[in-house]
């Protein structure tokens, strides 16, 4: 085509603000006393395809606004490569965001010395990884792997960090004879046990768990989503909770994020997200997952997937979304409150909150004109 659409851009100063930041946006709990927030926080890499002076580049996440409550539950939704795992990454440390900026108890982490940064961080935060047998060092020793973040930040004196890691290994229903073990020695969901307990070696204020069942058996998995919901309780985290798995990610949040080429398209009420999401990706996400009642109706997705490294113009979603037109594709969407507190979206077309499943599959699999 000859036209030449406006590139996909971040928002401006004079779009809606990050979210926690205005009132009856998102947690009540969190606005103006957010434990952790990102405001407009994009990662950019470099490629490896390209010209041999100006290579590509892989838009990892754009323009993230998120702000996480004292004990609430975030969980974040979507598919391979929408950028779930690069915003957990972000939330920790690991990752520097090219733009914007990530605040610890309303601290800039990257506006900071490096040692008082990795101090924040590491006390105040914790992340359990998606694959235990390769998170944990399998030439130490269980107490070692334990031990090795008390030594690090000289928690205590020895004696009292000794002391630590049996409360931890307690606290994950590991058994002391456990303690001078291998990794490799354990079965999966030990291994994971052993990988939340180093999580919370420190008592962060918030852990983020990025896929943390789906290395584990489906036996096991319910045994560490439990735990984690029991220790969220008793401890009172704050839990930033990644998956594939929605339906779990929808019964343990307060919150569910839905991402999509590296944005978040739709923030929502967890008690909501299935039958009143207003984003059209979304609703499809949710409507190609099993249920024990209904049985699987989803929401057909055609048209080119959209590839980070050259994301289309407009609208991310605008290639496969059967509601797309010349607006999509010349603008990207403001962000839109909806009437229900807490529930924001990014779509110019947007889902009637009372169009059910059965609806869009007959819109989305209806001819087009022409």
């Amino acid at each position: 085509m000859s036209e030449t659409p406006e590139v996909s851009r971040p928002l401006t100063k004079e779009e809606p603000a990050a979210h926690g930041n205005e009132p009856g946006t998102g947690a009540e709990a969190g606005a103006g006393a957010g434990l952790m927030a990102l405001a407009g926080a994009s990662v950019v890499h470099r490629a490896r395809t390209g010209g041999l002076w100006h290579r590509d580049r892989v838009y990892a996440l754009t323009d993230a606004d998120l702000t996480i409550a004292p004990g609430e539950t975030v969980g974040i939704v979507g598919e391979s490569g929408c950028g779930k795992s690069t915003l957990a990454k972000v939330l920790v440390g690991v990752e520097q965001p090219t733009s914007g900026t990530v605040t610890l108890r309303g601290r800039d982490l990257w506006a900071m010395h490096p040692a008082e940064r990795r101090r924040l961080i590491g006390t105040g935060t914790g992340m359990v990884f998606q694959d235990p047998a390769t998170a944990l060092n399998r030439r130490l020793t269980i107490r070692q792997i334990l031990r090795d973040p008390l030594d690090v930040h000289r928690h205590g004196t020895p004696a009292r960090r000794e002391e630590r890691v049996r409360e931890l290994m307690a606290l994950v229903g590991l058994p002391k004879a456990l303690a001078e073990a291998l990794p490799g020695q354990l079965s999966g969901g030990q291994r994971q046990r052993v990988a939340i307990a180093r999580a919370l070696a420190l008592e962060p204020a918030l852990v983020v768990a990025d896929e943390p069942t789906s290395a584990l058996d489906v036996s096991v998995r319910a045994q560490i989503l439990n735990l984690l919901l029991d220790l969220k309780e008793r401890l009172g985290l704050a839990l930033v909770f990644v998956s594939h798995d929605i339906q779990t990610v929808r019964r343990m949040s307060d919150r569910v994020i839905t991402m999509y080429l590296g944005r978040i398209v739709e923030e929502s009420p967890a008690a909501e997200v299935t039958a009143h999401a207003r984003h059209p990706y979304t609703r499809a996400l949710f409507s190609a997952t099993p249920g024990l009642l209904d049985p699987i109706d989803p929401i057909p997705l055609v048209g080119p997937v959209p590839s980070a490294t050259h994301p289309p113009s407009g609208c991310p979603f605008r290639t496969r979304c059967w509601r797309a037109d010349h607006s999509c594709r010349a603008t990207m969407p403001a962000i839109t409150e909806s009437h229900t507190s807490g529930h924001r979206f990014r779509c110019h077309h947007p889902v009637g909150p009372d169009e059910s499943i059965h609806d869009l599959v007959i819109q989305a699999t209806a001819p087009t004109e022409g």
